[in-house]
């Protein structure tokens, strides 16, 4: 079974950029899209971005010109550049992909 080990979170201002990243603890070249979700405090779960094996992305509305997703398949790795950050991004961001569980997340919030 798949895993994920995200990292890159932090206290960030308003306008601020962050880099996330997480690692797979198999190779992923092969899989299908793998995702990013987030969970604010007191809301579900909510995808957020997704990247096919071969690079093509999709975004929520809510992110869309702000985040970009990318993959480094030789390294596992799936990485979400945020931009021009607001504090309705606060949230814990996971990577998934189908078959995967849960890991423990990264947090990221947003406040001055």
């Amino acid at each position: 079974q798949v895993q994920f080990v995200e990292s890159g979170g932090g206290l960030v201002q308003p306008g601020g950029a962050l880099r996330l990243s997480c690692v797979a603890s198999t190779d992923i070249s092969s899989f299908l899209p793998v995702n990013w979700y987030r969970q604010a405090p007191g809301k579900q779960r909510s995808w957020v971005a997704s990247i096919t094996p071969k690079g093509v992305s999709d975004y929520a509305t809510s992110v869309k010109g702000r985040f970009t997703i990318s993959r480094d398949n030789a390294k596992n790795t799936v990485t979400l550049q945020m931009t021009s950050l607001e504090p309705e991004d606060t949230a814990v961001y996971y990577c998934q992909t189908l078959g995967s569980t849960w890991g423990q997340g990264t947090q990221v919030t947003v406040s001055s």
